[in-house]
């Protein structure tokens, strides 16, 4: 029997997927992106799981390929705040997580939508603050236009100092409970900010809620990125999923917070992963073949190259070789959200070296360079290899892309969960309230982690 005594625990999220390539919408068991049922089951089956919580995506704007609505990408993208505000009412225990964008959105209001959730919910709310430099996103927002990349994080920094000013502008015992003139707010100070992007001045609107602010969720990647991570957030979204590149950035971003006065313990690293699972290791390799056969077409791949050939590439064959043309000078058949940044004929200069190493074709080669980390095998393959990356530092756990919606977490949670507690990595049961209990963080305003949350800022007389 392991010693369960000196074992990390290993945190979970579970991800509602939304219609991109990772996600196979065409399966006949899939259902649908924007019905609250598909919603409902995702999150009771991920409490059942005994998560920490559920994560919803978030999409400004309809990518456009060719001029017309890129069809495998993400659409249907209800509200975030409507969402988990419904699901609220539906869950107990499971964290609530939303992405919301600091580019676009103001604030005060960010700090009345989010404290209102972690009141509803009962300290359950999280954050998953993004930046945007995306112009054809701005179009829709009445800033326009966009920022420039060195200033989003500026902003970025600047809307969640102010958020946090508003939230802790209440004393703990402002809210009074009184038996004649009922509840009451007393001594509640003018919030007063100013920074180059915002001037604040009046008091907010909400008393302190249960977590004291929702827990920060943060995706950069960046060198801002990571310092952004490390001053500011409790969780990093990370995309450094294998193990060698996990260890790394993990010790990175870990030894960056001790200028911050932060510990260790007091962000988690949580890269995305997706998983297949197999009565026998072999099955489960060839369904997960499967599924990325599914995951990227034939119509997929070809688009993928597009976005570096910045050409119209359709009359070539996704099972052929890569086009004997260079990309365009200036790629402009994709706006909105694209898959690669850099050069892209240094890009179509390596995608050719290791098509041309490995025999790939077209499609084969997109599949290769798409692919998020996987954990592929037997419900108990799975569980010692989550377990390993956890225990050696290349994670303190993962948040799990399912391929189908809403059921494709279900399998997880009936077999892959038993073996994680067997292994003394993963809990038995919540034993907390809030969000910041089950991922082991500070309160912001206490100095001990998994604290008792009562009727702190309410006051008898």
């Amino acid at each position: 029997m392991p010693d369960h005594r000196i074992r990390k625990q290993i945190h979970l999220a579970a991800h509602f997927p939304g219609v991109n390539h990772h996600t196979v919408w065409t399966d006949p068991e899939a259902g649908s992106q924007i019905a609250f049922d598909s919603f409902v089951h995702l999150a009771r089956t991920a409490e059942r799981g005994l998560f920490d919580f559920f994560f919803l995506a978030e999409g400004l704007r309809l990518r456009e390929h060719r001029d017309l609505i890129h069809d495998l990408d993400v659409v249907g993208r209800p509200d975030t705040f409507t969402v988990l505000n419904a699901l609220a009412a539906v869950t107990t225990h499971l964290g609530l997580a939303g992405t919301i964008n600091t580019t676009f959105n103001e604030p005060f209001e960010l700090a009345k939508q989010f404290g209102t959730l972690d009141h509803l919910s009962g300290g359950r709310a999280a954050w998953n603050a993004v930046t945007s430099s995306d112009a054809f996103t701005g179009e829709n927002f009445r800033r326009g236009g966009y920022l420039e990349h060195a200033k989003r994080y500026t902003r970025a920094h600047e809307v969640v100092d102010a958020t946090r000013a508003l939230w802790d502008s209440w004393p703990a015992d402002a809210l009074v409970i009184d038996r004649e003139r009922g509840v009451f707010a007393r001594d509640v100070p003018r919030v007063r900010f100013t920074s180059d992007q915002f001037e604040i001045d009046g008091p907010f609107v909400l008393p302190r809620s249960p977590q004291g602010y929702p827990v920060q969720i943060q995706a950069g990647d960046s060198d801002e990125g990571r310092e952004f991570a490390a001053a500011k957030a409790d969780v990093i979204f990370s995309a450094h999923g294998e193990l060698d590149d996990g260890q790394r950035f993990y010790q990175d971003v870990k030894d960056r917070l001790a200028k911050y006065g932060r510990g260790r313990d007091d962000l988690k690293i949580m890269p995305a992963a997706g998983f297949v699972l197999g009565d026998t290791a072999a099955e489960a390799v060839e369904r997960a073949r499967h599924i990325r056969l599914q995951q990227v077409t034939p119509q997929t791949a070809i688009a993928f190259l597009e976005q570096i050939w910045g050409r119209d590439l359709s009359a070539y064959d996704p099972d052929g070789p890569l086009p004997d043309i260079d990309p365009a000078e200036d790629v402009t058949i994709t706006r909105g959200r694209v898959r690669h940044t850099r050069d892209p004929r240094a890009v179509a200069a390596d995608w050719r070296s290791r098509a041309a190493a490995e025999h790939l074709s077209i499609r084969e080669l997109v599949i290769a360079t798409t692919a998020r980390q996987q954990f592929v095998g037997t419900p108990r393959q799975v569980a010692a290899e989550i377990d390993r990356y956890v225990q050696s530092d290349a994670a303190d756990g993962f948040v799990l892309v399912p391929h189908l919606t809403p059921t494709g977490l279900d399998e997880f949670v009936d077999k892959v969960i038993p073996e994680l507690q067997s292994l003394g990595s993963f809990r038995a049961e919540y034993t907390g309230t809030t969000l910041r209990d089950h991922l082991g963080l500070r309160h912001p305003h206490r100095n001990a982690r998994h604290p008792h949350h009562g009727t702190e800022g309410v006051r008898a007389s």
